[in-house]
């Protein structure tokens, strides 16, 4: 290379032609995905993704002057860029105008009163910030690598420099934050939701009553639970509530719930579960269920209030917590202390719960939602129960990356849709959204029942890695009714608005996105438990007493409302 080719190999100026590269990028994220967004929420996207499209463009450049190819010069090149950037500012210009149809496509199809306007001019002037910002880092890191390549250059060939200089900044970028950086921001952030779980949760003391978890009598450290905990073990129906909707005689649900402060290691957490459940006698309840938390220690009040009133709380219900973050944040990591603590906790129980005679012990069962559909997921080895399964399990908005989501996915009828797939004739795994229950399946269950609860507007069930370069498979077929028409694809681009919004995917009303409501699990639960004597006129009674929208189990005040059975 010559030397005034590498020379202008390190310009400072902003190139006409990745401009115009990223402005198509910018154009692109205005277009809509599953989650509707505010003009500042698209503005930081813009921003973003115009910086992605204008590094994609400098780096073909870089390849190309490597390679040492020849380059358009003089007024052939200035032409060049402007045919290239005049389109590009068009298409952007025309992609403003419409961006607030194109939220509304998707307001309306989620419960949301439409906007008036998603306000383009600051939308744009937020975009310019933000890509502005992108590019002085760049001009950083731009920086950085000049200073290693001259001194490479010194003792190598200019070409073979070039290279070592590109491989050593990758490196040195990719390990400094994953392995640096990340780890103990992540170790940091724990600490600090731990903390504030202390500092901010009101002081509430024990239960008095020494059936429940965290008592006095409890193997339990009430201080360890964590809010998550504590609200979970406070919260719920007790006898007298399922006893006032169902008119007859109801049991104290048993819930128990262990903190990861509790113990050191998952197997240690897990040991004092199992032991809680001895002491409380949940082995001769007549449903058991393991449910895995989400990242923060959350369960689902939605999913655990509900089964309960089915079955007269003749349920135990364990969970034991593995993390205090955000489960976006331990989605990506904090995957192992998940999914490790899940399979302790069931291989505890399982082990235990098989070690009883078949006719004096509870049915089984495994539930879940976000991370922690996932980890229970993980723990689910077929394998190990061929001989003695479990009864089933319910998996809430299940993680793109659940294996045992994929591989049943994957084994869908080719007529059914994906975001609600048939897998062979029902006997093994269903799914429902709030639009289908399983029960439309009509074909007999299998020993096992397993159903998969996913809306079609929850983008942590239906990102895909691969949209980077390629078409999601349920963005090739006709939509779901809570996803817009409207949405298209562009590699790289549509890649950035499914990860905006799993950022953003509770930011719906309830019964979209990643908000799953009471309503929706009933139907799961009366399939994957089938509760003696059942009848749908019950579900829909059960429907009406948590309420349409209701986010918070079926803790319901009112009072006279009874199945008359």
């Amino acid at each position: 290379m010559a030397e005034k080719d590498y020379h202008a190999f390190r310009e400072t100026h902003v190139s006409l032609l990745p401009l115009a590269v990223g402005l198509v990028f910018f154009a692109a994220s205005l277009t809509p995905s599953l989650i509707p967004r505010e003009w500042f929420v698209q503005g930081v996207l813009g921003g973003l993704v115009m910086a992605i499209g204008y590094m994609t463009g400098r780096f073909a450049l870089t390849l190309w002057r490597l390679a040492e190819l020849p380059l358009p010069r003089g007024r052939l090149a200035t032409t060049g860029d402007l045919l290239a950037l005049l389109p590009a500012i068009a298409i952007a210009v025309w992609n403003l105008f419409r961006a607030t149809d194109w939220q509304n496509s998707v307001r309306v199809r989620v419960a949301m009163e439409p906007t008036d306007g998603v306000h383009s001019l600051r939308v744009l002037l937020l975009a310019m910030l933000v890509f502005l910002l992108c590019f002085v880092l760049g001009r950083l890191v731009q920086r950085f690598y000049d200073l290693l390549h001259d001194r490479l250059d010194i003792v190598m060939r200019r070409r073979t420099a070039n290279l070592l200089g590109l491989v050593a900044i990758g490196a040195i970028l990719f390990i400094g934050t994953r392995e640096g950086i990340l780890p103990a921001a992540m170790d940091a952030a724990d600490d600090f939701y731990e903390t504030g779980q202390d500092l901010f949760d009101p002081e509430i003391s024990p239960p008095a009553d020494p059936r429940m978890a965290g008592s006095v009598a409890s193997l339990v450290d009430w201080g360890a639970m964590g809010r998550p905990g504590r609200d979970f073990i406070r919260g719920g129906p007790d006898e007298n509530m399922i006893s006032a909707f169902t008119g007859r005689t109801a049991k104290k649900p048993i819930r128990v719930y262990v903190g990861r402060a509790q113990a050191e290691t998952p197997e240690e957490r897990a040991e004092v579960a199992l032991a809680e459940l001895k002491r409380l006698g949940a082995f001769e309840r007549k449903i058991l269920i393991v449910a895995s938390p989400t990242g923060t220690g959350w369960l689902d009040p939605g999913a655990h209030g509900t089964i309960e009133y089915m079955h007269d709380g003749d349920i135990a219900t364990v969970a034991v917590q593995y993390s205090y973050l955000q489960s976006p944040l331990a989605l990506i990591f904090e995957t192992a202390s998940g999914l490790d603590q899940a399979s302790a906790t069931m291989h505890a129980v399982y082990s235990y719960w098989t070690s009883l005679p078949p006719d004096r012990r509870p049915a089984f069962y495994l539930a879940g939602i976000s991370l922690g559909a996932w980890s229970s997921m993980y723990s689910f080895d077929i394998f190990q129960m061929v001989n003695d399964p479990i009864n089933g399990a319910l998996w809430a908005g299940p993680p793109f990356p659940s294996d045992l989501w994929r591989r049943a996915v994957a084994a869908r009828k080719t007529d059914s849709p994906y975001v609600l797939p048939q897998v062979g004739e029902g006997e093994l795994f269903r799914f429902a959204s709030q639009f289908a229950d399983p029960h439309e399946h009509g074909a007999p269950w299998g020993r096992m029942r397993i159903v998969f609860l996913q809306y079609a507007s929850d983008p942590i069930v239906f990102f895909d890695p691969g949209a980077i370069w390629r078409r999601p498979v349920w963005m090739r077929e006709p939509p779901a009714p809570d996803v817009s028409p409207d949405l298209s694809f562009m590699p790289v681009v549509t890649q950035f608005q499914l990860a905006l919004d799993m950022a953003l995917s509770k930011e719906l009303p309830r019964g979209y996105g990643h908000n799953y409501v009471a309503r929706d699990y009933i139907d799961a639960w009366v399939e994957v438990t089938r509760p003696e004597g059942w009848t749908a006129a019950d579900t829909e009674q059960l429907k009406a007493w948590c309420g349409p929208q209701s986010g918070h189990g079926c803790h319901n005040e009112k009072t006279g409302l009874s199945l008359g059975r």
